[in-house]
């Protein structure tokens, strides 16, 4: 009994110990994490004008959101559809041969372009919406504008940030040349880390080509790095959707051509000051990118 006693003293004194270290680290996940999202939540539940104190509404603002908000509907779920296949999809199968390109590199000319291609990552979204703007600027003097009636395929500059036509292409690909960044890093590390052995046994059990190798040998050798690819594409994409409104400087954006969820949030949030209803369409991201995020798991996490 008294060696029970000691045993358990000792155990309760380690785990007391273990817990300590996690108290800091809970009380931020809940303060930044697990309050505002419960907070969210509620008050998606209201109406909430920010002057006025929140009334409750129950599922008004998701059924106001699904039925009458033709804009959510028509415009801003098929662009996030398209943007987020384009820069999350499209970006991260970039960044994949990117980092498999840069692997067959030697160490010194891999490490200077491994830097040029994460270094747009570094920038924020404000000082990358003032480069583009001006490369797409809608005068003559614009760098793209300059070079079209230059070259005689233009008669007039044409207003790019300001044309449905052009917006969404050009959102697209700011977010492409943005999107190389930690995912980018990690796909890099796991492809040099892969055991060379592997290849060796590859070619001896039937592999003939670089194809086959890395669809049998460099995929399933770096699955967490290819999760955890797949998690900073989902972040990325909606870190930088409100590129449209950064780009062609109104929000909406002109005839919602790159109006987003994001941009959307922010139209009725800080604009419309319909803080309830803001809150709907956040709860509403927020399930998209969870249910993106399983998906993701279920391609790469470990089996084991």
């Amino acid at each position: 009994m008294k060696k029970q006693r000691a045993f358990r003293r000792s155990r309760d004194a380690r785990n007391s110990v273990a817990y300590g270290f996690m108290a800091g680290y809970l009380a931020l996940f809940s303060i930044f994490i697990i309050i505002p999202v419960l907070s969210g939540v509620g008050m998606s539940l209201t109406y909430f004008n920010t002057i006025q104190p929140p009334r409750f509404v129950g599922l008004k603002n998701f059924i106001d959101l699904l039925t009458q908000d033709l804009v959510f509907m028509q415009n801003v779920i098929p662009n996030t559809i398209q943007f987020s296949i384009f820069t999350g999809a499209g970006g991260y199968a970039l960044a994949f041969v990117l980092a498999w390109l840069l692997a067959q590199l030697t160490r010194i000319p891999r490490t200077i372009l491994a830097i040029v291609i994460y270094s747009p990552s570094l920038t924020s979204g404000v000082v990358m919406s003032v480069i583009w703007k001006t490369m797409f600027s809608g005068d003559a003097y614009g760098y793209v504008n300059n070079i079209l009636l230059n070259i005689g395929v233009i008669d007039a500059p044409i207003q790019f940030l300001q044309s449905p036509d052009y917006l969404m292409l050009i959102m697209i690909i700011v977010s492409i040349w943005n999107s190389m960044g930690i995912g980018f890093l990690a796909m890099l590390a796991g492809i040099l880390n892969v055991n060379q052995e592997l290849y060796d046994a590859g070619a001896i059990d039937g592999i003939r080509n670089r194809v086959q190798e890395v669809i049998y040998i460099t995929i399933p050798s770096m699955k967490p790095q290819m999760l955890f690819g797949a998690v900073m594409a989902v972040v990325n994409t909606f870190n930088v959707s409100s590129i449209g409104v950064q780009l062609s400087g109104e929000n909406p954006t002109p005839q919602y051509a790159g109006q987003l969820v994001v941009s959307h949030i922010e139209d009725f949030g800080f604009i419309r000051y319909e803080m309830g209803y803001a809150a709907a369409i956040s709860v509403m991201l927020l399930l998209f990118v969870y249910g993106i995020s399983k998906i993701a798991f279920r391609l790469f996490a470990d089996k084991d």
